[in-house]
């Protein structure tokens, strides 16, 4: 037993996890219409002419999330002047963590000054299309809304830790010259996603 990573989960209120591969490499993005933390409600099609779209499964009250926000909105943006568009996407809506909650969706834009569309999953169903499993869950795709890279922002595993790799922005680099992605799959970790029963 790592009690290290055990500490962590426990701060998370749920077992610690890394991405699964659902969608692979190649495949298109899922389809989605959600309400966002501005109140707008947003489809993916709307984002069919950026460059590349970067889809992040997040939620408020995760260390994990919390320890990658300021780097989030530093790739945002990096890349928004290269019509790479950020969507973040909250998948908790279980009762009992009331912290995700879309009020507090609303608490939390405005508190990190996130300026890319924070959007509510209700239902869970958007999560399960994509095959998300932990916050953070970085998904990154082409400008054919083809999946290019599912993984880590880098190699920051936790909270504490210091990045070392941009892998993001690498993969991002790579997409954006054209390049098939070298490692279009590593896995993130984070709290795992608060699942309805």
């Amino acid at each position: 037993m790592d009690f290290a990573r055990e500490g962590e989960a426990r701060r998370c209120d749920m077992v610690l996890m890394e991405s699964a591969q659902k969608l692979k490499a190649g495949e298109p993005a899922p389809e989605f219409s959600l309400m966002g933390a501005d109140g707008k409600t947003y489809k993916l099609f709307q984002f069919e002419n950026a460059t590349a779209v970067v889809v992040i499964f997040m939620c408020n009250h995760c260390p994990y999330v919390l320890a990658k926000v300021e780097a989030m909105k530093k790739l945002y943006e990096r890349y928004r002047p290269r019509n790479v568009a950020f969507i973040a996407i909250n998948s908790n809506n279980n009762p009992q963590y009331p912290d995700d909650d879309y009020e507090h969706m609303k608490k939390f834009v405005a508190e990190h000054g996130i300026k890319f569309p924070y959007l509510f999953d209700e239902t869970q169903a958007v999560a399960k299309a994509y095959g998300a499993t932990c916050t953070p869950d970085p998904f990154v795709f082409d400008s054919g809304m083809r999946l290019a890279y599912h993984g880590r922002i880098d190699d920051a595993m936790s909270p504490e830790a210091k990045p070392t790799t941009e892998d993001l922005a690498n993969a991002l680099d790579d997409i954006l010259m054209g390049k098939i992605v070298k490692g279009a799959f590593k896995p993130s970790r984070g709290c795992s996603i608060k699942w309805r029963e």
